[in-house]
């Protein structure tokens, strides 16, 4: 890396018959150029500012828009109008059989114009001499085809830390942590698989490992990439929390001789060091955030590597016998964008910094039984050192009706596997629940069902009397202000009379991001003389088989 120095700033001093040569003028344009150079880096940093999409225009070719950058050194980059070229044709395309993903860039170049005869030179050397009379501010694209580090996007190490777990020419597994939690806060830590479309299927597993740090949900995490679909990149989130009364550095990342990768058929070693670093902080992480921002030296703030440029697309090449075609383009795959003040006040991103109190905060909620003459009450407790909310409800007791039973079935319709955070229920699928004992003993009995639909606050809707149970079809309220926000189902039960127990089952009608569904369900007495009446029955089913086997 290099730091492109602008200052000390220094500009010409005139005064009446002074000598001016070419360092003068030149000087006169560096002193300006540099300011607003710096101006650009420092205020406004460097990416896309406007326009500059690339897309494909045949199987080989792409099309870069006009538009405007600035580049890590502040110098504007502006296409004046769209420019078409071959990817084979540009630089950086080498004959790699077409075997990885290649990264559109565009950098800042200067080039002469109006070359003009130089008078002053032909009086030193005979031969005909020529100079260039302006200096064209162009641009160069050009192709890489290695991904760049992630440390060379100094902005984003700010907020999250992201270190490369493995690499080669086709594979590439980046880690991602923020660098900064609360205490007790739940958090995510992401790998992100990036592979070519020719490299052979991906596994990895391995154990989550971090000093005061727990994983939420499981602590091994599995990735094998899915046999009927085949993609270039991947994200798997891992959902962990903080020590609630922890404070200071920690480590996350790979439990030690627990990784596995392969790579088709053969196995890989991952990178000796695959820990990231996790600050534990009681403030506002975004308060800590600006606070590293504006703490920055100058010498970091204008950091850039000797020949900067900027990633604009990411193009996905497919093999197709000894030539290629584009599979895919994806614009700006790094978020190099520059965003003005307009934009990002239009955008609710300036509304300034956040409080402490906007830290996340941690609830519990519980219910307790109360007398059956007791009214019902609700108590909150706050603990500031944890930032947690206790709510505990307290409800009076129904007696108990021995004809009667009720009761609350979640029903799981996407089962948590060990490399996503967010699964989803398949449509047209049914789920069906554990066996569960409706308490009213051996016997017939009605089981009546409804699809229950609760918040995320279900104190709040108990107390609000805002819950809802929907029996039936329940999407006869669709398009009207009663429609269920969950999937549409339908629900059935089996009972099993001499077991006095029943299990409920749901079909989903359509794919759905919920991971459970609620039913409430109430069991139900026959009534005596039902009892009879189908004693009877059977009693005479039971006669009219035993005649006809006589």
């Amino acid at each position: 890396m290099k730091k492109t120095r602008y200052y000390p700033f220094e500009r010409n001093r005139y005064f009446y018959g002074k000598l001016l040569t070419v360092r003068d003028f030149e000087s006169e344009q560096k002193y300006f150029n540099d300011k607003r150079r710096m101006m650009n880096r420092l205020l406004h940093g460097a990416g896309v500012i406007t326009g500059l999409q690339v897309i494909a225009v045949d199987d080989k070719s792409v099309s870069v828009e006009m538009g405007a950058a600035i580049d890590a050194l502040g110098r504007e980059i502006i296409i004046s109008s769209p420019v078409t070229l071959k990817l084979s044709m540009m630089d950086g395309f080498t004959n790699n059989e077409y075997a990885k993903n290649v990264y559109l860039c565009i950098a800042y170049d200067e080039k002469g114009k109006e070359p003009v005869h130089s008078v002053a030179n032909a009086a030193v050397r005979s031969d005909e001499i020529s100079e260039y009379n302006r200096v064209l501010e162009s641009y160069r694209l050009f192709i890489r085809e290695e991904a760049p580090d992630p440390a060379s996007f100094p902005l984003n190490n700010v907020m999250d830390q992201t270190s490369v777990l493995y690499q080669d020419s086709q594979v590439r597994i980046l880690q991602s942590t923020p660098r900064y939690v609360n205490p007790g806060q739940l958090f995510e830590m992401t790998l992100r698989v990036e592979k070519t479309l020719q490299a052979a299927k991906v596994f990895f597993q391995y154990e989550v490992a971090g000093d005061q740090v727990e994983a939420e949900s499981y602590g091994a995490l599995t990735f094998s990439e899915p046999q009927d679909r085949q993609e270039t990149e991947y994200e798997i989130k891992v959902l962990l929390r903080a020590g609630r009364s922890s404070k200071g550095k920690s480590r996350v990342g790979v439990k030690r001789d627990t990784a596995v990768l392969r790579i088709g058929d053969k196995q890989v070693p991952l990178a000796a060091s695959s820990m990231n670093e996790l600050n534990i902080i009681n403030r506002a992480v975004k308060d800590q955030w600006l606070e590293d921002y504006v703490n920055r030296s100058l010498e970091d703030s204008l950091e850039s590597s000797s020949e900067p440029c900027i990633y604009l697309a990411k193009i996905n090449l497919l093999q197709m016998g000894p030539t290629y075609i584009i599979e895919k383009v994806e614009p700006v795959p790094f978020g190099e964008y520059v965003y003005n003040a307009s934009a990002l006040h239009k955008l609710g991103q300036n509304d300034g910094v956040s409080s402490p109190t906007d830290s996340p905060i941690v609830t519990k909620s519980s219910i307790t039984s109360l007398g059956s003459d007791q009214e019902p009450e609700l108590k909150v407790a706050y603990n500031r050192e944890n930032n947690e909310i206790s709510f505990n409800l307290g409800l009076p007791s129904v007696q108990s009706n021995q004809d009667m039973r009720t009761g609350v079935v979640e029903i799981p319709v996407a089962s948590l596997n060990k490399f996503t955070a967010s699964p989803f229920g398949k449509g047209g699928k049914s789920y069906v629940s554990d066996e569960i004992e409706h308490g009213l003993g051996a016997g017939d009995t009605y089981i009546v069902t409804g699809l229950e639909e609760v918040s995320d606050d279900y104190i709040s809707d108990i107390l609000s009397n805002s819950e809802r149970v929907y029996y039936g079809a329940s999407d006869v309220f669709k398009g009207s202000e009663f429609e269920t926000s969950g999937p549409e189902v339908k629900i059935g039960t089996l009972v099993y009379p001499r077991k006095g127990t029943f299990r409920v089952g749901v079909r989903l009608q359509q794919p759905t991001e919920a991971t459970n569904i609620r039913v409430r369900w109430w069991a139900y007495n026959k009534p005596s003389e039902v009892r009879e009446a189908s004693s009877a029955v059977e009693n005479s089913v039971r006669e009219a088989a035993s005649g006809k086997e006589e």
